[in-house]
């Protein structure tokens, strides 16, 4: 009779988990797993903006010194942008609803293969320069294809590379395969928080202004298709490539294996990236030896993530993480900007400050064309 006792909360139980699982479809998460899930996802999120927002100033600054020019995003680009993202997404939604996803995303698999394995490469680059040793030679190669000859020859391909970077493609290659065959999250995050330092090193807002009027426009985009309809939830958990960061909430009870995963989309942390990062050529222009105006919305974008995470656990419900990032990335910077002084400066700063032609130069220069 003592046995039976003493077994019965431990049948019960048992029996509540299996329940669990037969309903949700998933393996149920202890509370220590979702923590931990969120974490990493937190880390993951903020790790790219950092590096890449310090990276997008070594970039601006070879480009300059290059003497050439960055394309950057317009005024016009960031209004039309959320416009052209909502037709993507409901045509990606519509896709979904009457074609097999495995047909789609075995499409997609390839196109992002090709791109991760390019923009893993990028990024190892400078790693895989401090740490190969001295005695292997950095060896220059240089690919060149013409068409015509002397004055109407043209370049169809002209790439330089060396054997470093040979290197990283071969280590980018063997993570990618690994992609292809296992569909790995750990695979998809590293392809993932490649693409976000990538975006955020070579994606360049030129100015506050176009800055503020991107993140309002998917301020009002995300909270649309998040909260109005079913698209934006639907279309995330169909996609099987690596435009979203992952982590098990499942991880200590099935270990790497686990399939109950937290999500955010790379979008999440691109855009507020963006932004974040001219703030920090902002602080290079100012010259004061700090780095005040990045550090401060650089937290700020942390607290909303946070604050995300909080309300998403406590409704149970998705929630549009740019609701919360937007008003803390805008608000703070622009309210130290007033508070400081700084207000002018910060929107009068440019990446590339427009050149005034005089009526002379231009009409020489329409000629030229």
């Amino acid at each position: 009779m003592a046995e039976s006792v003493t077994e019965l909360p431990i049948n019960i139980e048992e029996s509540v988990k299996e329940v669990v699982q037969n309903v949700t479809g998933k393996a149920p998460s202890s509370i220590e797993g979702v923590a931990i899930a969120y974490l990493s996802l937190v880390i993951m999120a903020i790790l790219p903006i950092f590096f890449g927002s310090f990276r997008s100033v070594k970039y601006l600054k070879e480009q300059k010194e290059s003497g050439e020019k960055h394309e950057t995003m317009t005024n016009k680009d960031a209004l039309m942008f959320p416009l052209f993202a909502s037709c993507a997404l409901f045509a990606f939604y519509i896709f979904f609803q009457f074609f097999s996803k495995e047909y789609i995303n075995l499409l997609l698999t390839g196109y992002f293969f090709f791109l991760g394995v390019l923009a893993l490469s990028h990024l190892l680059s400078p790693i895989i320069a401090l740490i190969v040793p001295a005695s292997v030679p950095n060896v220059p190669y240089h690919i060149l294809f013409t068409r015509g000859e002397r004055e109407g020859r043209s370049d169809i391909v002209n790439y330089k590379f060396t054997s470093y970077d040979v290197i990283c493609l071969v280590i980018s290659l063997i993570f990618g395969a690994w992609y292809l065959i296992k569909k790995h999250w750990i695979a998809n995050n590293l392809f993932g928080i490649a693409f976000a330092i990538n975006g955020v090193e070579l994606l360049h807002l030129n100015n506050v202004v176009t800055g503020c009027i991107l993140l309002c426009g998917l301020f009002l985009y995300d909270i649309f298709w998040v909260f109005g309809t079913n698209v934006m939830v639907t279309v995330a958990k169909s996609f099987e490539v690596p435009i979203k960061l992952v982590f098990p909430q499942d991880l200590l009870i099935n270990g790497l294996n686990a399939s109950n995963f937290a999500m955010l989309g790379l979008g999440d942390i691109v855009v507020p990236g963006l932004f974040i990062a001219l703030l920090l050529r902002f602080d290079k222009s100012l010259k004061r030896g700090s780095e005040f105006y990045f550090r401060a919305t650089f937290s700020a974008y942390i607290l909303g993530l946070l604050a995300t995470i909080l309300v998403m656990h406590v409704f149970k419900h998705a929630q549009p993480a740019l609701l919360y990032l937007v008003p803390a990335c805008l608000a703070t910077p622009l309210t130290l900007a007033l508070l400081k002084g700084d207000i002018n400066a910060l929107f009068n700063y440019e990446d590339q400050p427009a050149i005034l032609e005089s009526p002379t130069e231009a009409s020489k220069s329409k000629k030229s064309e």
